[in-house]
């Protein structure tokens, strides 16, 4: 009774190998928060990386192997996306307003996001990448990457370039290039990183590696680096001077089929919502003009 449910439920719960929990991946330390969610069909539990603003209460505790739970929240109820967006919490919290499911954000850049989508560790990857060609660089990223069956639930373009510390002599892009200037850069396979390489060619890749926007931009306000990549947003956040290189399309990348869970349905239906696109405009450097849109990759 004081897990609020029935001995049977137990039994079953330990009896069935789809809903005993295991980790999406192993944490890396003890003890250690985590949520759980049910993800295609496996119950996973997720180590808590970050205390950021907008990640839900844990639901227990991990020590010396046993797991304390503290919420008994339905796995069935969680969905997990995984993504570098800076505005992740404006789409959680509308998610949780005006839903019966909460959004667990594990921040992770577009190439490590597509990864776990690839290995079912997660329900969506968020993907912002530049194509060749002409085609769209998100389908293109899937198709190389996932295959096909693969849907992209349009969020938004932003605007992507480069912040510069207040104290550097630099007017344009161009001129950034041709400084000496310290920079700091973005792990491979994320969209930034991606920018960077294309702008910067074959001279050699920064020393000073920074997790994702935010980082970036932290470094270049602390005076670690001088000029960076990253979205609009984040720049002025931090009160730096921006130069826009490109816009790109930042999409959520699930299998077509998982279009049809509730918790994606859902998702879907606060994506297109007056309310979060009018919030999502109101963010320096975003478009919503198409949020909500979805495209299939073939």
């Amino acid at each position: 009774r004081g897990f609020e449910c029935r001995i049977d439920d137990l039994f079953h719960f330990i009896d069935d190998p789809a809903r005993t929990p295991v980790w999406a991946w192993t944490p890396a330390r003890e003890p250690c928060r985590f949520w759980q969610s049910e993800v295609y069909g496996r119950n996973l539990l997720f180590p808590a990386e970050t205390a950021s603003p907008w990640s839900p209460p844990h639901d227990g505790l991990s020590e010396f192997g046993v797991l304390q739970f503290r919420r008994q929240i339905p796995p069935s109820q969680t969905l997990v996306l995984a993504c570098c967006d800076p505005a992740a919490g404006l789409l959680s919290a509308e998610y949780a307003r005006t839903t019966d499911y909460r959004l667990l954000v594990v921040p992770r850049s577009s190439g490590a996001a597509l990864d776990l989508l690839a290995e079912k560790r997660v329900h969506l990857a968020g993907v912002h990448l530049h194509g060749s060609g002409g085609e769209d660089g998100n389908a293109q990223a899937v198709r190389a990457r996932l295959g096909t069956g693969y849907s992209l639930l349009h969020v938004a373009r932003w605007q992507a370039g480069l912040v510069i510390g207040n104290g550097a002599a630099v007017r344009s892009v161009e001129s950034a290039l041709r400084g000496k200037l310290r920079w700091v850069g973005r792990e491979p396979g994320s969209g930034a990183r991606q920018c960077l390489d294309e702008l910067r060619g074959r001279r050699r890749s920064p020393d000073l590696v920074a997790r994702d926007h935010r980082g970036v931009a932290e470094a270049v306000r602390a005076g670690w680096a001088d000029v960076g990549v990253c979205v609009r947003l984040v720049g002025d956040e931090a009160g730096l001077r921006f130069f826009e290189v490109r816009d790109e399309c930042y999409d959520l990348c699930c299998p077509a089929d998982s279009l049809s869970d509730p918790r994606v349905e859902a998702l879907h239906n606060v994506l297109r919502s007056e309310s979060y696109r009018g919030l999502l405009a109101e963010l320096p450097g975003y478009d919503s003009s198409d949020t909500g849109v979805v495209n299939h990759v073939a």
